[in-house]
C-alpha cells in the first residue's frame, strides 16, 4: 500500500505470538505439533523454508504449502488434491487466521506457523520465526546443524539484517509499487547504494559475516534469487542484473548451489506470483518466458575467500523429503529426495 508521497508502505504489525521452550506464550516447542504454511513464490516464506531444511527440522514442522496464485482474500492450497490441505483441511489459509481471530483484518500472509491441533495460526512473524527455528528449536535440531545466529556475531548481524531489509529484502517492493516518480526514484536509490555496498562486501568475504552461512544469508537471497526474473523488470529495479554484479552474482551462485538453498526454489511459481496477482503493476498478466536459468549452474569463482560454510562442526542438510522436491521442470537444479 502506498501513502499520499506515493511511497510504499508494509504493514509489519505481526502476530507476535513465539513458540518457545517454556511455552510462554502458549504454545511449547514440540515436535509434530505445527504446520508451516509457505509459499515457493514468496521470499519471506523461502527464508523459513530454507531455515527449516539447514536446522533439519523438515522432519519436525511439517509444511503446507500454497500455490502461487491467489485474490485479495487469501493464499489457498490450490497444489492439493481438491485444493485443500491434506492436514489442516483448509482451502483458504485465512481461515486458520479467522479460526483464531475472528475478526482479523490485516493481511494473510506466508509464511504461518498453524496449530495442527487447533487449526489456528499461531504466528507470521517471519523476522522472529527464523530466529526461533535457531535458538527455541534447538532440541529437535539435526546432527551437525549449523549455528547461523551466534552470539558473539549477533550485534553486528542484526544492524546488517535490519539495513537490508529496508533496503533490499522490502526496498524492491518499495520500487515496485510505488505510486509516484519522487517515491521510485528515492527508493531505487537507496536499493542501489545497498546493493553497491553488499557488493563491496563480499568482495573480501565469502558470506555476509565471513566464512559462514549465517541468518544474514538466509535473509538476503531469497531477494537476490528472484532479482533478474521479477525485481529487476516488474518491479524497476533495472539498474543492472543480478548476473552483472560479479561478487553478488558469484555469491548467489554459490548459495543456490549449496544444500538448502536452490533446492527451495521454483521460478515458474515465482514468476507466475509476481506477475499474475499483481495486476496494477502488470495488468496484463503476461508472464515472461525468460530470463535462462542456466547461469545459476555455473562455477560460483569465490574459492579463493576463505570458506568454513556450515562453521566447526557442521555439515550440509540431507536432501529434501520427496514430497518436497520442486518440480524438475521449474528449476535448473536436479535433486533426489529422500
Amino acid at each position: 500500500m502506498a501513502d499520499k508521497s506515493g511511497s510504499y508502505k508494509r504493514d509489519t504489525n505481526y502476530i507476535q505470538t513465539r513458540i518457545t521452550r517454556d511455552g510462554e506464550d502458549g504454545y511449547p516447542v514440540e515436535a509434530h505439533r505445527y504446520r508451516l504454511a509457505a509459499a515457493r513464490a514468496c521470499p519471506w516464506a523461502n527464508r523459513a523454508l530454507i531455515a527449516r531444511r539447514l536446522y533439519g527440522l523438515d522432519d519436525v514442522i511439517s509444511v503446507a504449502m500454497a500455490g502461487p496464485t491467489h485474490d485479495e482474500r487469501s493464499w489457498t492450497f490450490d497444489l492439493d488434491p481438491g485444493g485443500v490441505d491434506p492436514v489442516l483441511g483448509i482451502h483458504f489459509l485465512r481461515d486458520a487466521y479467522t479460526k483464531r481471530f475472528p475478526n482479523y483484518e490485516r493481511g494473510i500472509t506466508v509464511p504461518a506457523i498453524v496449530d495442527e491441533r487447533t487449526g489456528e495460526v499461531v504466528t507470521n512473524d517471519f523476522n522472529q520465526m527464523t530466529l526461533d527455528f535457531g535458538t527455541e528449536w534447538k532440541e529437535f535440531h539435526r546432527a551437525g546443524a549449523p549455528d547461523l545466529y551466534p552470539e558473539a556475531q549477533r550485534e553486528e548481524m542484526d544492524e546488517l539484517m535490519e539495513f537490508v531489509f529496508h533496503t533490499v529484502n522490502n526496498g524492491v517492493y518499495k520500487c515496485g509499487f510505488a505510486t509516484s516518480q519522487e517515491a521510485y526514484d528515492k527508493a531505487y536509490d537507496e536499493l542501489w547504494s545497498a546493493l553497491d555496498q553488499i557488493e563491496k562486501r563480499l568482495e573480501t568475504r565469502r558470506y555476509l559475516m565471513g566464512p559462514s552461512i549465517s541468518e544474514a544469508d538466509v535473509r538476503l537471497y531469497p531477494t537476490l534469487v528472484r532479482f533478474d526474473a521479477v525485481y529487476h523488470g516488474h518491479f524497476k529495479c533495472n539498474r543492472q542484473k543480478l548476473d552483472e554484479l560479479p561478487n553478488l552474482w558469484g555469491y548467489a551462485r554459490e548459495l543456490f548451489q549449496t544444500p538448502g538453498f536452490g533446492d527451495t526454489n521454483d521460478f515458474v511459481q515465482i514468476k507466475e506470483h509476481y506477475y499474475i496477482v499483481h495486476t496494477d503493476v502488470n495488468p496484463t498478466g503476461i508472464v515472461p518466458k525468460g530470463p535462462a536459468l542456466d547461469g545459476w549452474l555455473t562455477p560460483h569463482g569465490r574459492d579463493h575467500l576463505e570458506a568454513n560454510t556450515w562453521g566447526d562442526g557442521g555439515t550440509p542438510p540431507p536432501p529434501p523429503l520427496k514430497a518436497e522436491v520442486v518440480d524438475p521442470a521449474n528449476t535448473p537444479l536436479h535433486v533426489e529426495g529422500r
